[in-house]
């Protein structure tokens, strides 16, 4: 029914839904994960937003459905998390900032209903920066979020608190939002598996502004890929059914591309890719290195166009803005409004020609292989390093790899690669070509526990 030797806390969703078909009670594993968060959340600062109350009524039911044999699906009585800047009936709704620290929305927004309908227990609300434009999660509203494998580093952002979550046991899955990398970043720093969908993938709903075009999509995170899948047939709904016909290659082509531009990479991550890429290699997989990579070029010049004049729009709704939030999204709105109407058309022209561009690469390559992200985790409560291998960066030094997968709407992962067991997290990401959402997660789903494999931290307990 259960394994004797782990947690109820520990195990993963297609775990938890083997063992309630052989009668573990939700309830059991709910009120385990309550106590893990009790335990284990004020040394990180994931949820906060806890509907402990909520979550034990959702498991109660689920409890009920599952002993009259008829579950709601392969998530239903699963503990999962909600990041804050999704709407959750009920649940304070803050996106991070003093600017909605009061809000709380009367309905969910439309993949939380579906979670909800598959039987999912909710179990709150997990921490973002201010308006999720930030690669470490910190807010005036509920402080820092620290890094499972040590609390004194960032476990990045903006998915911060959703990845601290299902990395150290309070829920099996977490869903996050993806506008630059958010949620594959933040699994590359706390050895997880994330997942970006295709854009229009994941239907939404209403919710907060979109500041980022149409570049944020909501995704899930988990330990495992089966995990994903699961996460996905829920929240994509009937999208989902039409991306499972979508062709896979017996024998994939890869492009590996170790930087971008000449982006600066730290060297423990560059050779951990590096040697997952010869593991690749070992096993028959076509991959060809491109080097120097140079197509994704264009999206640093016109990525602050898109993010800048995002936060200085949302700032224009607000007209009591001034000393509630954080002087670097003060900043970004003052930069963001010296933009013209040319430049911001400008940008969204430049991404259109990069699609192009892109398209051709995936017409001769099934994945583009890199680096989740350029740097390791760096202090909790500082934005960014300063440096990387020697070479000093600004805010999206460690971000290189993973905005232009939202700017051309594309489907992309993260997955933890093999190191040594006293490293900390490095991730590998894969890219495919739109729509292409089920064979890029076929091939992890194929290679994982061969090539990547999920680490519990050592730290907590």
């Amino acid at each position: 029914m259960e394994d004797q030797d782990r947690p109820l806390w520990s195990l993963n969703a297609g775990e938890l839904s083997a063992a309630y078909a052989n009668g573990l009670s939700p309830r059991r594993v709910v009120d385990a994960t309550l106590a893990r968060v009790r335990d284990i959340n004020p040394r990180l600062n994931a949820i906060i937003t806890l509907d402990e109350f909520g979550a034990v009524n959702a498991a109660d039911a689920s409890a009920q459905r599952w002993k009259d044999k008829r579950p709601l699906g392969r998530l239903d009585g699963v503990p999962v998390t909600i990041k804050d800047n999704i709407l959750v009936a009920g649940l304070r709704a803050t996106w991070g900032s003093r600017l909605y620290e009061n809000f709380v929305p009367g309905e969910d927004e439309l993949p939380v209903r579906r979670l909800r309908e598959a039987g999912a227990v909710i179990l709150g609300k997990t921490n973002v920066p201010e308006f999720t434009v930030h690669g470490f999660t910190h807010n005036a509203v509920f402080g820092t979020t620290g890094n499972p494998w040590d609390p004194a580093l960032t476990p990045g952002g903006s998915s911060g608190g959703a990845v601290a979550a299902v990395a150290s046991g309070m829920g099996a899955l977490a869903f996050g939002t993806d506008g630059g990398g958010s949620i594959r970043r933040p699994a590359a720093h706390t050895g997880l598996v994330g997942f970006k969908p295709s854009r229009d993938t994941v239907r939404r709903g209403s919710g907060f502004p979109a500041i980022l075009h149409d570049f944020e999509v909501i995704g899930p995170i988990a330990r495992c890929v089966d995990d994903i899948v699961s996460g996905m047939e829920v929240v994509a709904g009937s999208t989902w059914q039409r991306l499972l016909g979508e062709s896979i290659a017996a024998r994939p082509r890869i492009a590996y591309a170790p930087s971008f531009g000449g982006a600066a990479v730290d060297p423990f991550i560059r050779d951990t890719i590096d040697r997952t890429v010869a593991g690749m290699r070992s096993f028959g997989i076509d991959v060809e290195l491109i080097s120097p990579f140079d197509l994704a070029d264009p999206l640093g010049q016109v990525w602050p166009v898109i993010s800048q004049t995002g936060v200085a729009w949302l700032l224009s709704q607000h007209r009591d803005w001034e000393n509630r939030v954080a002087p670097e999204i003060a900043e970004m709105a003052v930069a963001g409004r010296k933009y013209s109407a040319s430049d911001y058309l400008n940008a969204l022209d430049t991404i259109a020609s990069m699609r192009r561009v892109f398209e051709t690469l995936f017409e001769r390559y099934d994945f583009l292989v890199t680096p989740s992200a350029a740097a390791m985790p760096w202090p909790a409560a500082q934005s960014h390093p300063t440096t990387i291998d020697g070479q000093p960066v600004g805010p999206r030094g460690p971000a290189v790899f993973t905005p232009v997968a939202n700017a051309l709407g594309l489907p992309a992962i993260s997955l933890p690669c093999m190191v040594e067991d006293a490293s900390l997290p490095v991730g590998l990401q894969i890219i495919a070509g739109k729509d292409r959402d089920w064979p890029l997660l076929a091939f992890a789903r194929e290679y994982e526990g061969r090539l990547f494999v999920h680490r519990w931290p050592p730290r907590l307990g």
